[in-house]
């Protein structure tokens, strides 16, 4: 079998197979045996089948499988022995019937090629990159959810915003009058946060209100009829619900207010880690590092947004193989056809330019995902994941193996490793190119964050 290449420009080619009877008759006879062995033919006993039969009978199908099964890993192991740096997948040139009378044949694919264009990342190339400044007030709203979250619960006197109200919940006649049917619903041991309430004039029934006080509310408008919300609330069946939209009477018996944890050696320990931080001085500097690292996602973001289309556009003119692009595309694809595919590439050029330029940056800085990578990523989305429940106390053991059990599933270790990869990708291309630093107000960064800013070289 002779395999050869023959290039019609820079990115275009013609793989030619030439196949020879030597190359599949061993193959095609091997696999009519097995069909004797394997089929029942009339007339005839299992493995009993002969040759001449069975090569009329299924000689054209097997040869055809052969050859073609053949010349396709003939094609691809060309195409990698010699490195060619393919896009897309090879296309025939013609689609062929195989004849039983033909001993040899001839094969040849339409190949487009990775254009061979100088990629230099280096200091010369300077690229922005906007950090978000820390503000007072910034830091003020930190130190208050930090301290609300370590909190703790109390009797309070006053319904404040984020009060737990308890009480008895009485269902309301239309004239105002505690309902006493015998459907009415009366819950003796209720509990209410209306700093939950979806209808923010419900809420506000409530603010200020003192324990012995009354309020008359609507359940129903507190979470726009959830039917689990209500039932939880006042104790009855889902299916029942609809029947109690009216009005009902809370009498506040208790109210739980949250106690905001005080700047001690436990709170500083609890936000930051044991002796991490002593004093409020170390506080305030501990405090305005978390929230630049709170912040610097956004910064990283614009980074990669800002350098992908640094690259794209100086990379624009890079010569591809649009024929042939555009003939596999079609192929591939139902939705694409010869009507739209002209307008439907152009939105895909920036994109194929894009992975061009990615793939040269890995080769050039050797950019490679290792399974160490993938499983501290996962233990930082396992951490995340606890945490949003309030267990940050875990040990490294069990964030491991939950961080495992994550990469066990195919689905979710494909998301983990396009994440890690453009992570790393990005983070060789920040330490590559010259940054121009700029610190810049919330306001002034989602105004740059809209657009583009140009670039220099």
């Amino acid at each position: 079998m002779n395999v050869s290449l023959e290039k019609n420009g820079n990115v275009d080619g013609i793989v030619t197979v030439q196949v020879e009877k030597a190359d599949y008759a061993d193959k095609v006879k091997k696999e009519l045996k097995k069909i004797a062995e394997t089929h029942v033919v009339p007339g005839f006993r299992k493995g009993h089948v002969p040759m001449d039969h069975l090569r009329r009978r299924f000689g054209k199908d097997v040869k055809s499988d052969v050859i073609n099964d053949l010349v396709y890993r003939e094609v691809f192991k060309y195409i990698q022995d010699n490195k060619l740096p393919m896009l897309g997948e090879p296309l025939p040139v013609e689609v062929k019937e195989i004849s039983l009378d033909d001993s040899d044949y001839t094969f040849q694919y339409e190949i487009g090629l990775a254009p061979d264009f100088s990629l230099n990342l280096n200091k010369e190339i300077t690229l922005p990159y906007y950090k978000i400044g820390v503000t007072d007030q910034m830091r003020e709203e930190q130190d208050k959810n930090l301290c609300q979250r370590l909190g703790s619960q109390v009797p309070g006197e006053t319904v404040d915003e984020r009060a737990l109200i308890k009480g008895a919940i009485m269902e309301l006649n239309e004239d105002g009058t505690v309902k006493e049917t015998e459907d009415a619903v009366q819950v003796v041991n209720g509990i209410i946060a209306p700093f939950h309430f979806i209808d923010r004039e419900q809420a506000a029934l409530f603010d200020g209100k003192h324990v012995n006080d009354k309020v008359v509310f609507n359940p129903y408008k507190t979470c726009n009829g959830n039917t689990a919300e209500l039932s939880s609330m006042l104790n009855i069946d889902k299916e029942d619900v609809e029947n109690h939209k009216g009005d009902f009477e809370m009498a506040i018996s208790e109210i739980i207010v949250l106690k905001p944890a005080e700047h001690n050696q436990e709170f500083f320990d609890n936000v930051f880690g044991k002796d991490k931080v002593h004093n409020e001085e170390e506080y305030q500097k501990a405090l305005t590092e978390m929230i630049e690292n709170g912040l610097s996602g956004n910064s990283k973001q614009l980074f990669a947004a800002q350098a992908r289309e640094y690259f794209i556009e100086k990379y624009k003119d890079a010569e591809l193989p649009e024929t042939f692009l555009k003939k596999w595309l079609v192929a591939r694809n139902e939705e694409l056809t010869q009507e739209n595919i002209d307008e439907e590439y152009a939105k895909m050029r920036p994109s194929l330019v894009w992975q061009l330029v990615k793939d040269e940056i890995a080769k050039q800085c050797d950019v490679k995902v290792e399974e160490d990578d993938l499983l501290a990523f996962a233990k930082q989305v396992a951490f995340q994941q606890f945490a949003q429940y309030g267990m940050t106390n875990l040990d490294d053991e069990t964030i491991t193996d939950y961080a495992k059990r994550m990469l066990d599933n195919k689905e979710y270790r494909g998301r983990i490793y396009d994440t890690v990869y453009e992570n790393k990708l990005f983070a060789t291309i920040e330490n590559a190119v010259t940054l121009d630093e700029k610190t810049v107000s919330v306001e002034e960064f989602q105004k740059i964050a809209s657009g583009t800013p140009e670039v220099e070289e």
